[in-house]
């Protein structure tokens, strides 16, 4: 069974795959209508409302089969909206120098940390201030 973190970790990640694709979705109810007129072949993937809301709202996690459909439609991984980012390799060798400073090292390691859609907002922020 998922934890309550989990649980709020995946809305997360499905609100920003939401902002991201092409779909316009306000609430639960344009989640459901749209999730389902791209699933209307089969009865078993149809949600509700108060699923839809669920899944916005930080209170469920889709079973697989609905991950599936749902990474598909939003064009992202599965492993991505259900567990999020894979650890992030380190990029420094154990050669015990390291190119950057320990300070940098140590904000890096805070940003891989931080989930997807705060990540994404660092970047975009660190890209506004270098232009």
């Amino acid at each position: 069974m998922a934890t309550a973190q989990e649980k709020a970790e995946f809305s997360a990640r499905l609100h920003l795959a939401l902002r991201k694709s092409a779909h316009l979705v306000k609430g639960a109810t344009d989640l459901a209508y749209l999730f389902n007129s791209q699933n209307s072949a089969n009865s078993n993937m149809m949600i509700s409302m108060q699923t839809a809301h669920k899944w916005l709202n930080g209170r469920a996690i889709p079973h697989t089969d609905k991950i599936k459909a749902l990474a598909k439609w939003l064009g992202v991984s599965e492993h991505w909206l259900y567990y999020g980012p894979p650890p992030a390799e380190s990029s420094v060798q154990n050669t015990g120098k390291s190119p950057l400073p320990s300070e940098t090292l140590l904000l890096v390691q805070k940003i891989e940390m931080l989930p997807e859609h705060k990540r994404h907002f660092v970047k975009e922020l660190v890209r506004y201030l270098a232009e």
